[in-house]
């Protein structure tokens, strides 16, 4: 199926060609055409499937007739659960929407008040926003949802985790009761059945399988962090590797990402930064940059590496584990492209714990816990695994990627191919261990 065929209105066919797409995603071939045709729809489907493009679309097609209804709130209203979710979905609408130029913004938390006032002085065909800011607005009166056309809930699920449930309600209730509702989630528990089952009017289903396969040709690895410096000094040791070729390391927050490539570029690493932030011009030279082998290290926020298709990646380094789950598939499936192998190496401490058991559940195995000889860590995540297996002091688990049976006193292989950190060694951070990266960690801003 071609895009042509779904009927879309010609000057958005002809933005979509101006993109260089030419087919559908399955997620677009399946939901468009309910969304199209005016059904509630609940689709289910991974991130990096080409879901935004999946409600983008037909919104757009919904506008190219002119309501009938006066008034200036939006015709459209999406909500995401972040700022840089909500950036990427009003892109793909100003990009696919070229052709009809709807009027559009975002009402995002942590932005000024006063563009956003601007904004809703005037009629508005789409505005895409984080719940909390727009709960703001509806209590401040300075924006009333009657013209409400289509309410669109981008990875629902996440906004659920977020706590965003209460702010959801209150703006589903200030909405007409014959709007179009369309809710895209990646996992389908309880709660969210819930939420559909009082939002939703007999939606039409879309499920696609989710991935958890967690990639046969990765290899996977973790390791524990005592704490910060504790994680620069893994990063530095691993960047250093002749193993690493070309690798993505991933930031919770994009402030972070451009922190962190500054300061490997400082250290003599050629390493640039992939954010939300940064226009899609920008974005375009950073990538055609790392193809072209100008860049080394890219360190990209999850929301900016989807999609995102690099040949050569050997590693994948979450450097902050990703707070959802799924994230971490899609995180981990920028290497192994093409039938080649790649190594994904995750950083977790205590504070971290939970993200991890959630990894683990979704993906339904373990993550193998390396130590490097000179960096183990003193924390401990998990219980002991006595002789069945687990990372011991001053080693790894037997038959490792770098560890040689014998290696050490407890009898293992060591990590890297070194032997185990002798008992009264130098603690860490003194001059015997090599310089490490300046990087400063901050909470992820919704």
């Amino acid at each position: 199926m071609t895009f042509a065929e779904l009927g879309l209105n010609p000057a958005i066919l002809s933005a979509i060609t101006a993109c260089g797409y030419t087919n559908p995603t399955p997620i677009q071939e399946q939901s468009i055409p309910l969304v199209m045709a005016g059904h509630d729809v609940i689709a289910t489907a991974q991130t990096g499937t080409g879901k935004t493009a999946a409600f983008v679309l037909p919104a757009l097609e919904r506008l190219t007739v002119k309501s009938a209804l006066p008034g200036k709130g939006p015709r459209i209203l999406v909500l995401a659960p972040t700022r840089e979710l909500a950036g990427q979905v009003m892109e793909s609408a100003r990009g696919y929407g070229r052709g009809i130029r709807p009027r559009c913004g975002t009402l995002l938390g942590g932005m000024p008040y006063r563009e956003q006032l601007r904004l809703l002085s005037a009629p508005v065909d789409i505005i895409v926003a984080t719940p909390g800011r727009l709960v703001d607005h509806l209590e401040r009166g300075s924006i009333r949802l009657d013209r409400l056309e289509m309410l669109v809930l981008d990875e629902a699920d996440r906004m659920l985790d977020m706590g965003f449930s209460e702010d959801i309600n209150k703006i589903v209730s200030r909405a007409p009761s014959d709007r179009q509702t369309v809710m895209f989630t990646a996992t389908m528990g309880g709660e969210i059945s819930r939420l559909a089952e009082n939002m939703l009017r007999e939606p039409k289903r879309v499920e696609l399988a989710v991935r958890t396969d967690s990639h046969a040709l990765i290899e996977q690895r973790l390791h524990v962090a005592d704490n910060l410096t504790h994680k620069k000094e893994l990063l530095n040791h691993l960047i250093s590797t002749a193993e690493l070729t070309r690798a993505i390391i991933f930031s919770a927050t994009k402030r972070d990402a451009d922190e962190l490539s500054r300061e490997l570029s400082r250290n003599g690493h050629p390493a640039a930064a992939l954010h939300g932030d940064m226009t899609q011009m920008a974005r375009n030279k950073t990538i055609e940059r790392m193809r072209r082998g100008g860049i080394r290290l890219l360190v990209a926020t999850d929301v900016a590496a989807r999609g995102l298709d690099v040949t050569g990646v050997s590693h994948v380094i979450n450097f902050d584990l990703p707070r959802f789950a799924e994230d971490y598939v899609h995180r981990i499936g920028r290497t192994g492209r093409a039938g080649a192998t790649g190594i994904a190496i995750s950083f977790a401490s205590a504070s971290e714990r939970n993200y991890l058991e959630r990894i683990e559940r979704f993906i339904g195995k373990k993550l193998p816990e390396l130590q490097i000889a000179g960096h183990e860590p003193t924390t401990t995540l998990r219980k002991p695994a006595g002789r069945s297996g687990g990372p011991k002091k001053g080693g790894v688990p037997t038959g490792g990627r770098f560890g040689k049976p014998g290696a050490g006193k407890s009898g293992q292989g060591t990590s890297w191919g070194k032997s185990a950190k002798p008992a009264g060694s130098a603690p860490r951070n003194t001059p015997r261990h090599e310089p490490v990266i300046e990087y400063r960690s901050r909470r992820p801003q919704v």
